[in-house]
Order: C-alpha cells, then structure tokens, then sequence
C-alpha cells in the first residue's frame, strides 16, 4: 500500500501539471475516488491498530493484577504488531491528507475555488 500511494501522488502530481483544462473534470473524478480508497483503508488500520493498543492494555492490567509471567511474551509480540501498524497508519494519514491539498489544488485549476 506505501509503494502503491506513493506512486500514485507522484502520477497525479505529474498529471496536474501537464494537462489541458478539459481533462481537470476526469482528474477530479478519478482523484476522489482515489481519496475514497484511501480513507477506508486509513479507517481499516485505525481500527487495526485500536484493537492491539486494547489488546495490549487489556494483557498489561491483567499482568498488573495477576502477576503471571506467562503474559509478558504476549504483551512482547502485541508491542511488535503495533508499532508497525502506528508506523503504517502515520504514514496514511500524512499521505491521505496530501491527497486533500492536491484536490484542492485541481478545484483551483478548474477555477473552482
């Protein structure tokens, strides 16, 4: 999915820049759909990532309460889940928000704004 966006707002970047004033009405369709895609798979990961965060907290309490050794390697490879997953929803947030400047950016070529 990084490789894929990325990609992506370097295509539309590009495509902004080089077209015709006729085409700007296509790239505003394609682009919020793009913007669509990108804000369930943000929501996905959000949820993802809310789900280890209580998972996490919920194994640290019990570990608090009971004191059972056998927990820290599970809090261990939620810990190693999450992270990955902060990592990954930061960097769709950051991007799908890049997406919002660019469509504002198109709605001003248009004239629009």
């Amino acid at each position: 999915m990084r490789k894929y966006l990325t990609e992506y707002l370097i295509y539309i970047e590009r495509r902004i820049e080089n077209c015709q004033q006729t085409e700007l009405e296509n790239i505003l369709r394609e682009h919020l759909d793009k913007i669509q895609f990108m804000q369930h798979e943000r929501l996905i990961h959000f949820l993802v990532t809310m789900l280890f965060a209580f998972m996490f907290f919920m194994s640290l309490g019990i570990f608090m309460l009971t004191d059972k050794i056998s927990l820290i390697p599970l809090m261990i490879l939620i810990l190693c889940l999450i992270v990955p997953y902060i990592r990954h929803y930061y960097f769709l947030e950051n991007n799908v928000q890049k997406m919002y400047f660019i469509y504002d950016r198109i709605l001003e070529k248009m004239g629009k704004k």
